[in-house]
């Protein structure tokens, strides 16, 4: 989770309260702006995700890059991944 989901977040809990407010009170103004900022949180929720998706796959591709088994050298042979090169 990063800044823009929580962000997000806040912004959809505010703007279902204003729009809530709005219904309650009748105000048409308060109820458009609580859905425009509901609207906004959910994009930032998006951003977010796409963000931690990016980075998730960004540690995925680091750690497939790297050797699952040690190389070992012992005097002129090299083990590696089960072949043996002189």
């Amino acid at each position: 989770m990063n800044k823009d989901t929580v962000k997000g977040t806040i912004d959809e809990l505010a703007g279902g309260a204003k729009r809530g407010f709005g219904k309650l009170t009748g105000n048409t103004g308060l109820q458009v702006e609580g859905g425009i900022q509901q609207l906004k949180g959910k994009a930032e929720g998006a951003i977010g995700k796409l963000k931690d998706a990016g980075r998730q796959a960004k540690a995925n591709i680091s750690a497939a890059n790297e050797p699952d088994e040690p190389v070992v050298v012992h005097r002129d042979v090299v083990v590696s991944d089960d072949s043996i090169l002189p």
